[in-house]
Parts: structure tokens; C-alpha cells; sequence
């Protein structure tokens, strides 16, 4: 058997793609997801009883979105309209509503409406679904692999029920590659064909949770290895890593969010995952170094503060590292002051400093400058009683108790240092200056 002979489709009856012919047709084929559609789940229920409610679903690509629309459509008694979001227009969509609404009012038969890449549908081709989904003319199930809170329409996405997908594991992967291995009908059955556990196991860590790469992968070593004398195909962990290279990590614009979120939040607590996600966001996602030294900037007032007032100077001199050197050079400027930040004690006494402030403006109103704190650079200052400050300079320990605030706020404390770091020293100035 050649390569030829095996996708000449008039020829060949397996001339489909191994990952097409491997797919599930009945749920209880279908691999993972088991917290949607395992045993008793709702989903699973739902299907089995061709109960489907409009449904979303959200996950990365080869998690088994289509697999399940595809399943559905083999179950239901309704009738199952597939369109693509990349190439459907408002036309395609009304054409299927109108059919639809026939088919309701003249044979009770409901239709599904599966949309693949639903984020790919501007706002108003989703409108367009509104009043359909909204009377029940159509169940409508869509798919999405970006967050659908940023692309799918508030309304669209309050009528259907959202079910997220998660990437697919290691175990999944092998576990659909053995499968097709042993199909005779579907699958590779019909070869004499012997695979190394290395092999599969590499195919398997490089699908990276995708099943499709990874039957297309096992498919393409089987077609394309010599046969032995004996007539079987035997693949090799070397052919293996021929037939599967690194995938290219998508970074699409909620992937970004998630991942500076990840840094951001991982510079409160975590060297190791903080300069994890830095360098995975820049060497994998191509990502700009300067959204993570800004992010750094900012956390190191929100998170560390007065703290250590050092990790500011560290983030911004990175800063000015990378403006000067570029990258990869900076890299290491950068992962310093990203190791510095993380491993310098912790204080958000400044951003709950700046929430007081701002609700305390926002309840209060127009406030008036204390007489004694205002401008006094004019020859008539004194005769508008914009006297009385007092210079702390000219005071022991050069400092003189005073209203600094409004009357109205004269008691407010807005700013309470912690026992962290350098403000320790502070919190001890404050309780001295206040006689406490």
C-alpha cells in the first residue's frame, strides 16, 4: 500500500483523515470532559434525552467542541444545521431560521443551529440570532475558543447555557491514538502496525491536549514508514518525532489578559511561577517584555509599596535597561527585578490608602484648603488671613503638629502602615507623631 492509494478516496474508503474517521458518534465514545458529560452529568443527560437547550462552548482547539455538536446531531430527531463563523453571513443565518420556523409549524420538528467559531460573528450577525433563540425557533449551540464574556453578545450569552471545555491530557491523547490503532473499520486496524510506547508517549506530550494533532500525527507516521519484509510498519520514537513538531502557542487577546493576570499575581507570592509566566508570555507568545515591566511598576506601589521602596527603583531601572540594550539582553535585568519584587516584603497599605482617599472625596464633596495651608506668594496674603503655618524645619525632629486636612476632615487617617519591611519604621513614626 502506497500514500497514494490511501487517499485516493474513489479507491479508498478510509481516504477521510484518521482524526475525521476516529470521531465519536455516541457519547459514550467520547474522551474527557468528564465534568460536562460524565455519567449523571447534566449535559450528558441532556444529550441522551435529545434535550438540548442552547448551549456555548468554550475551550481550546482539540478539546472535543465539534465532537459533541457532532454527537448531538447523530442523537437528536430534530433536524441539525451546521454553519462556520468565518464564512457565514446574515443571509445563511435567516435561511436557516426561516426553515426552522417551517419545520416547527408544519411537522413539530425542532432545529439545532451548531455555529463553529462563534467569536468570529461580529455583533450584529449575533443579533441577528436574538429573536430566534429568544422564541425558541431554533436551539442554538455555538462554539468558541475565545473567552465568550469578551466576544459573545450579553443577550446571546444570558439565553444559552455556557459549559467550559478543558484542555485535553497526556492520558487522553494516548488513550484516542490506542483506539485508532486497534479500529479496523475506523482506524488503523488494518495495518500490521506496531508502535513504540516512546513513540506514542512523545506524540502524545506534543499533541499538547490536542487529540486531533495527535491521531493526524500517529496517522502519518503509520502511511509514510517503509513496511518491513514481513509486511508490518513498525514506528519508532525517531519517526515519531518527525511526524509531530512544537506546536505554535496560541496568544490570542484573552490568553494575554489571563497570562499578565497570572504574572501579576504570582509577583505577590511566587518567584518561580512570576518568571515563569514572564518568559513564557515573551519567548512562547511573543508577547512585549514592556507589558510585564509596566505590570511590575505598578505592583510594586500596589503590592510592596513603602515596604521596600527599592523594588520601584529595581523595576524601573529594568525599565531603562530594556530601552537601552533591547532583548534578550534585558531579560536578565528584568527577571531581577522581577526575583526582587517577589522575594521583598508585602504591603498594599498605599492602593487601600488610595481607596480611602477616593471614597472619602467622593462622600465629602468641595472641601476648602485651611487658611494657613494656602498660597502666601502675594502681598496681600495677610490681610486674607492665610496665616499662621508653621515651617517644620524650624521644629525638634522637624516635625510640628498642625491640620494638614479639611476642618471637616480633620480626624481621617487615611494611610495605615504595616509592620512589613521599611514600614515597620514608618508605622512606629506615625504612633510617635500621634502621641499614641
Amino acid at each position: 500500500m502506497d500514500l497514494f492509494s490511501y487517499q485516493d478516496e474513489e479507491k479508498q474508503p478510509r481516504a477521510k483523515l484518521l482524526a475525521d474517521r476516529m470521531r465519536p458518534v455516541t457519547i459514550q465514545e467520547y474522551i474527557g470532559q468528564s465534568h460536562i458529560v460524565g455519567p449523571g452529568k447534566l449535559l450528558r443527560r441532556a444529550i441522551e434525552a435529545d434535550q438540548v437547550s442552547s448551549i456555548l462552548l468554550y475551550g481550546p482547539p482539540g478539546c472535543g467542541k465539534t465532537t459533541l455538536a457532532h454527537i448531538i446531531s447523530q442523537r437528536t430527531q430534530g433536524e441539525f444545521v451546521k454553519l462556520n463563523a468565518v464564512d457565514a453571513t446574515v443571509k445563511d443565518v435567516r435561511e436557516v431560521i426561516d426553515q426552522a420556523r417551517l419545520n416547527k409549524s408544519m411537522y413539530g420538528r425542532k432545529t439545532i443551529l451548531f455555529l463553529d467559531e462563534v467569536h468570529r460573528f461580529n455583533s450584529s450577525r449575533q443579533d441577528a440570532l436574538l429573536p430566534a433563540v429568544e422564541q425558541g425557533t431554533i436551539i442554538f449551540i455555538g462554539a468558541t475558543t475565545e473567552n465568550p464574556f469578551h466576544y459573545v453578545n450579553g443577550a446571546l450569552l444570558s439565553r444559552s447555557t455556557l459549559f467550559e471545555l478543558h484542555s485535553l491530557t497526556r492520558e487522553d491523547a494516548l488513550e484516542a491514538m490506542r483506539r485508532a490503532i486497534a479500529d479496523k473499520e475506523r482506524g488503523l486496524g488494518f495495518m500490521e502496525l506496531q508502535v513504540d510506547d516512546a513513540a506514542l508517549g512523545h506524540i502524545a506530550n506534543m499533541a499538547g491536549g490536542d487529540i486531533r494533532r495527535a491521531l493526524n500525527a500517529i496517522e502519518l507516521a503509520a502511511v509514510t514508514t517503509p513496511s518491513q519484509p514481513d509486511g508490518s510498519v513498525h514506528v519508532t520514537l525517531e519517526v515519531a518525532e518527525e511526524s509531530i513538531r512544537k506546536p505554535t502557542i496560541r496568544a490570542d487577546e484573552s490568553t494575554q489578559y489571563d497570562v499578565l493576570s497570572a504574572f501579576h499575581k504570582s509577583v505577590r507570592g511566587s518567584s518561580d511561577a512570576a518568571l515563569f509566566w514572564f518568559l513564557y508570555a515573551v519567548e512562547s507568545l511573543g508577547m512585549d517584555p514592556m507589558t510585564f515591566v509596566r505590570r511590575l511598576i505598578v505592583a510594586c506601589s500596589e503590592d510592596i509599596g513603602l515596604a521596600n521602596p527599592q523594588a520601584m527603583v529595581q523595576a524601573v531601572t529594568a525599565m531603562d535597561a530594556y530601552h537601552k540594550i533591547g532583548w534578550p539582553e534585558a531579560k536578565y535585568n528584568i527577571s531581577q527585578a522581577i526575583l526582587f519584587a517577589v522575594e521583598s516584603p508585602k504591603s498594599n497599605a498605599t492602593a487601600v490608602a488610595i481607596g480611602n482617599v477616593m471614597d472619602t472625596i467622593g462622600r465629602v464633596g468641595a472641601v476648602e484648603v485651611p487658611h494657613h495651608l494656602r498660597d502666601t506668594h502675594y502681598s496681600g496674603a495677610e490681610r486674607l488671613g492665610h496665616v499662621g503655618y508653621q515651617y517644620p524645619h524650624d521644629y525638634p525632629g522637624h516635625y510640628v503638629k498642625q491640620a494638614y486636612l479639611p476642618e471637616r476632615l480633620a480626624k481621617k487617617t487615611f494611610y495605615h502602615a504595616t509592620n512589613q519591611g521599611m514600614e515597620e519604621k514608618i508605622k512606629l513614626n506615625q504612633t510617635r507623631r500621634n502621641g499614641k
